[in-house]
């Protein structure tokens, strides 16, 4: 990783960052429309990083402003089912964590498994369930990584309480709940789901929790947000296509950006 850090602190000049973001599936527009003073780097020229291959990442690290906040962002990020490590599937984080990044703000979208939850709807993670069969942490002890992270509040608290202050301002409905990440890349079953749901588990994804891992190793605070695309499996009588997962994201644009931008403001 140190050639990359390197590469990205030549080529910003060393600009500093505060905050890291990681856009999910189909949410790369936030970037675009409210990212100033912007540069971007795709994944592909910076050394030794992994190439994001899943649909709807673009594979391009953004500097630049959100505000006065000074901000990094990765449009996509790398997932388990792609092949990758969970070293390489934690990357982004690491790569934001040496550029000095105090706050990471995840995005993901996953499988609605509340029966109230609904397409288009947003949840604040509250907590999460690995189901991975693997975490990041394991191996030798990474210089600035804890060895054994307390994760009772991998999302930050003070986080949370600001971004449902700011979704209470602007007319943003939301849920909180619990995430649980699969390693993918087949949906889940309708039997899976059903025992989730008796778990307490509201939302599924493939993503987000080794993020959130690592990210807590160095001692960032977490801030996670899914956008429902879908019902899980067997609550809608539907098959499941990656297609919905982009046409939520993208009804659903214009209330997570306005989300995102509160949230900033305010940290």
């Amino acid at each position: 990783m140190s050639a990359a850090i390197d590469f990205i602190k030549e080529k910003s000049q060393g600009r500093a960052v505060s905050v890291g973001l990681i856009l999910g599936s189909g949410l790369n527009d936030f970037a675009h429309h409210c990212i100033q003073d912007t540069l971007t780097i795709p994944y592909a020229d910076i050394p030794g990083f992994p190439q994001s291959t899943a649909p709807g990442h673009k594979g391009n690290l953004i500097m630049g402003k959100v505000g006065d906040v000074p901000v990094v962002c990765m449009q996509g990020r790398f997932h388990k089912y792609e092949g990758y490590s969970m070293q390489e599937v934690t990357a982004t984080v690491r790569l934001m964590a040496d550029l000095g990044i105090k706050t990471l703000i995840v995005t993901n979208a996953s499988g609605g498994i509340n029966p109230d939850f609904n397409a288009g709807d947003l949840m604040l993670i509250t907590d999460h369930v690995n189901r991975m069969g693997d975490n990041p942490l394991i191996g030798p002890v990474e210089e600035g990584c804890v060895r054994f992270p307390d994760m009772t509040h991998a999302y930050d608290r003070e986080l949370i309480g600001i971004a449902e202050a700011a979704a209470a301002r602007n007319g943003i409905a939301l849920h909180k709940g619990v995430y649980v990440a699969n390693p993918g890349p087949s949906f889940e079953t309708p039997a899976e789901i059903r025992a989730y749901g008796r778990l307490g588990i509201d939302a599924v994804g493939m993503s987000t929790v080794p993020e959130v891992i690592y990210a807590r190793s160095r001692g960032i605070r977490v801030l996670g947000i899914s956008l429902i695309s879908n019902k899980a499996a067997g609550l809608s009588g539907q098959l499941l296509t990656e297609e919905e997962v982009f046409e939520a994201a993208t009804a659903a644009k214009d209330k997570i950006i306005g989300l995102l931008m509160e949230v900033l403001s305010n940290i």
